[in-house]
């Protein structure tokens, strides 16, 4: 009986301490946002969203922003904590450039609709991935393989253009980014437990998981967009 109380209570400190590992993802996370969505609305109003428009500039941010991901998921461990959030904002800023463009294509009200069902959406599925005990781990694989489709999928349309296919695309993009969204969440919960001494270990992986979620965040954003948005 002792044994099983004892075992109640490290449950309820591990889950405790998990969920002040998880707020600090997602204040990192909405941070991360933040930035981007002013980024965008400050070069779409200034007028400056133009100059990001030609192919050359495009391919410039959007190496930078594949860098700043690759640095951020490969070596943050060893990086120092500020370094490390300073590549983050960094790569949200740059996406905030990127995403100017989407100002151009959809009206106001569509994106701003769009924006806050797919923070209901995103906020209801890490929720209940959160504190499930259903284990997700084994449908890593199958939504990796979506992401995999997606890409291939999107890149063929490069040059069918085909509104259909955009279609199907948009739509398995949302399952694809929901289920996602759940995985990741239910990942880096567990991810906490080797962490669980704090520092600057904890306080990287923080990065790196809102880092991952705010990537779900941002495709599950921009698929909907594609399936709701308002064309200007």
């Amino acid at each position: 009986m002792q044994d099983q109380f004892i075992v109640q209570e490290l449950s309820e400190k591990i889950l405790a301490s998990q969920k002040v590992f998880m707020r600090k993802v997602y204040s990192w996370m909405t941070g991360g946002l933040l930035i981007t969505t002013l980024v965008s609305m400050f070069v779409f109003s200034s007028g400056m969203v133009f100059n990001f428009l030609n192919s050359t500039t495009l391919i410039i941010l959007i190496v930078l922003q594949l860098g700043a991901v690759v640095s951020l998921s490969g070596w943050a461990m060893r990086m120092s904590t500020p370094v490390a959030a300073a590549i983050f904002l960094l790569y949200s800023a740059l996406t905030g450039l990127t995403f100017s463009s989407i100002f151009v294509i959809y009206t106001m009200e569509s994106i701003l609709n769009v924006f806050l069902s797919s923070a209901l959406m995103f906020g209801t599925i890490s929720a209940w991935a959160f504190f499930t005990k259903k284990d997700l781990s084994p449908w890593g694989t199958f939504f990796f393989m979506g992401l995999v489709g997606i890409i291939i999928a999107s890149l063929v349309n490069l040059f069918l253009a085909s509104s259909a296919l955009g279609f199907v695309i948009s739509v398995v993009g949302v399952l694809v980014f929901a289920g996602l969204t759940a995985y990741d969440t239910q990942k880096i919960k567990e991810m906490h437990l080797v962490r669980i001494s704090g520092g600057q270990a904890e306080a990287n992986t923080a990065i790196v998981g809102a880092l991952i979620l705010y990537l779900d965040f941002i495709n599950l954003f921009l698929m909907l967009l594609r399936l709701f948005g308002n064309r200007r």
